[in-house]
């Protein structure tokens, strides 16, 4: 490639930005950073009946979260803390670049290429009804433009009066007859098309703003964009494009059209509130609507950036090998277009659990630890406020030392990494590990009927004994004095150890059980041994 690499993501700001168009982003930032090259934010305004407040913000603010930085932008690369990173190249918002258009517009009317159009609206839905009587689609193109209200069957005096009464008009494109077009993509290879099917599209509109296709190819152009990396709908627009380079003189860029992100069951392309009906999000983060719904995003359903990042990239991409984590570098080292597949892509929400799972796992229990205090707050606020009055719950010494921010963090990283490998979310630790903070209550009742029988609570009190004599309270020490007491007693294991688990947990799950009582503390051990031997008495 002799030419910098240029690329750019231009979303249109109507809405939440779709997983589909993040793994557009993705791919273009991959793309750039592999060649050395940039990647520009350009935002595609022109349609402003569609314009919804806080669409753009949105998008930066998703891009900022998943760590995809671009180069240019029409705003900050993070919303509170940076410039405006202009590269010469700007404006960056296409309704602040509409002056440069209509030269554009006017240059193909002057090459031939274009025309004045002043057909009404009415007129249009007239003709496609009585098309339509006839079973037949109405197209606006060379077997019909010449019998139609435009500059092609007017004289020019016509035609300037019109424009000189400020009768509303557009600008179309005259599209070739009888040619075959050969056009090229990096994804799907060769593509011929015969213009005598294409319709000659709107360009520019009397309100002064362009259509999106006038506007793509000369902002791509004078941005020098040189390989434009989209999603599939735009397939179809692709000949009209190449034209448009083509007459207006200038060298198109390369082209790769990105497969479809499909559903998960079923046929189609994964729409926006597919997620909300299957139980998955479908947009990065959180979006909210003028009239009040809410959409799920990923980052607020616990997912971490790099997760979602990582599962994007394999949507419709493979690197050839059987590797499947990819740290955002190593994504960059490996993408290639070419291995980019031409069939749409199914979505797997279990399987972008996975990868988060795997992620979570990566984390160290420092780090998560420091992720797991805001939950570990919030729940005992609601715990405490719910029983306010009953003095039920206890709290071992150590965590609430933890809870006080005290300097003292190990009971806190050790709680997690006891707990981690079963968690997918952060989350995921509380439900894991709530008995490390709050007393059971009650017990579970399947396992109460199985576990504390007769005899039991003599058990647990010669347990109480020997923990009591423990002078140091580790894991290690607990279970040899238990473990030793147990096999001297000839008593069997499990006559033991699921009545303490019980005690201590109030159900049958957790880590190992010497291990929780050293986090909980000889105290808060005892204590708990010693309420569930009132329960069964």
């Amino acid at each position: 490639m002799s030419k910098k690499v240029r690329v750019r993501f231009a979303p249109s700001p109507t809405g939440p930005l779709h997983i589909g168009g993040v793994r557009t982003a993705l791919f273009n930032y991959l793309f750039a950073k592999k060649h050395g090259g940039d990647f520009v934010l350009r935002i595609e305004d022109t349609d402003q009946t569609r314009y919804v407040e806080g669409a753009e913000d949105y998008i930066v603010e998703a891009m900022n979260w998943l760590n995809i930085p671009f180069n240019e932008s029409p705003t900050s690369t993070k919303l509170s803390d940076q410039k405006i990173k202009d590269g010469g190249f700007g404006p960056y918002r296409q309704s602040e670049r509409k002056e440069i258009y209509q030269q554009y517009a006017e240059q193909l009317i002057t090459s031939g290429n274009a025309y004045y159009a002043f057909d009404t609206a009415e007129e249009l839905s007239a003709l496609r009804k009585e098309y339509e009587a006839e079973k037949k689609t109405f197209i606006y193109n060379w077997h019909n433009r010449k019998s139609l209200n435009n500059s092609l069957s007017l004289s020019s005096e016509e035609v300037s009066k019109k424009l000189e009464n400020g009768d509303n008009y557009v600008i179309r494109f005259k599209s070739p007859t009888n040619e075959t077009l050969l056009l090229n993509d990096i994804i799907r290879g060769e593509i011929k098309i015969d213009t005598n099917v294409l319709d000659d599209k709107v360009l520019f509109k009397s309100d002064g703003m362009p259509t999106y296709h006038l506007a793509n190819i000369v902002d791509d152009h004078l941005m020098e964009i040189t390989h434009v990396i989209r999603g599939e709908e735009w397939l179809p627009s692709l000949s009209l494009h190449v034209l448009l380079y083509k007459a207006l003189g200038w060298e198109s860029p390369e082209f790769a059209h990105l497969p479809l992100i499909m559903k998960p069951v079923g046929k189609g392309k994964l729409s926006k509130r597919d997620g909300d009906k299957m139980g998955f999000p479908v947009f990065p983060t959180q979006w909210k609507t003028a009239e009040g719904e809410t959409f799920s995003g990923y980052r607020e359903d616990g997912y971490f950036p790099e997760a979602v990042i990582n599962m994007l990239a394999l949507l419709g991409w493979n690197p050839g090998t059987e590797q499947e984590i990819f740290s955002l570098d190593e994504l960059v080292e490996a993408f290639d277009l070419s291995r980019v597949n031409k069939a749409g892509a199914k979505f797997d929400p279990d399987k972008t659990k996975w990868f988060q799972h795997h992620y979570l796992q990566g984390k160290s229990d420092v780090e998560l630890a420091e992720l797991f205090l805001p939950i570990i707050n919030d729940n005992l606020s609601v715990i405490q406020s719910d029983n306010e009055e009953s003095h039920e719950i206890t709290f071992p010494k150590q965590i609430r030392d933890r809870l006080s921010h005290t300097p003292r963090k190990d009971n806190l990283i050790k709680i997690v990494s006891l707990i981690k490998e079963r968690a997918t979310f952060v989350s995921d630790l509380w439900q894991q590990g709530d008995f490390f903070f709050v007393a059971p209550v009650s017990y579970n009742e399947k396992a109460s009927k199985k576990t504390f029988k007769e005899g039991t609570a003599e058990l647990l009190n010669s347990v109480v004994e020997v923990l009591t004599s423990c002078d140091d309270f580790t894991s290690e020490v607990i279970s040899e004095k238990v473990k030793g007491w147990i096999a001297a007693q000839e008593i069997g294991f499990g006559k033991v150890m699921m009545p303490l688990r019980l005690a201590l947990v109030g159900e049958m799950k957790g880590p190992d059980v010497f291990e929780i009582a050293s986090v909980l503390g000889k105290d808060e051990t005892t204590a708990r041994i010693k309420k569930a031997i009132d329960c069964i008495s």
